[in-house]
């Protein structure tokens, strides 16, 4: 009894490990690591008082559009090394984006 369990244990563990390779490939640490820091510099000019609740609600949805673009480009499975190059193209946009709007003239009265 106890080597049948651990017969389907470890083909349970193979199939655990082999679909979280095949799901691996779609995820790009540097993507997600990128989007979490723009998140970061965004909260930190809402509190800092250098973006403005409008500047700071656009900035939201154009990271919300790359998260869009980068699941829709993840649904067949595959992230192409052209699909990432247009993902890190979108961030670097947006990236310029939150630079301008944290160091324009607009800011709110943070007390």
């Amino acid at each position: 009894m106890k080597k049948i369990a651990a017969i389907i244990l470890a083909g349970v563990s193979t199939f655990a490990v082999y679909g979280f390779a095949l799901a691996g490939p779609t995820d790009d640490p540097k993507i997600q690591k990128r989007e979490q820091n723009q998140e970061k510099r965004i909260q930190q000019g809402e509190q800092s008082g250098q973006l403005t609740p409008k500047e700071a609600g656009r900035l939201e949805a154009q990271q919300t559009k790359i998260k869009q673009d980068e699941e829709r480009m993840k649904a067949d499975g595959k992230l192409t090394k052209a699909e990432r190059k247009k993902l890190k193209r979108e961030q670097n946009h947006a990236s310029k984006n939150i630079y301008r709007k944290k160091h324009n003239e607009k800011t709110m009265d943070v007390k």
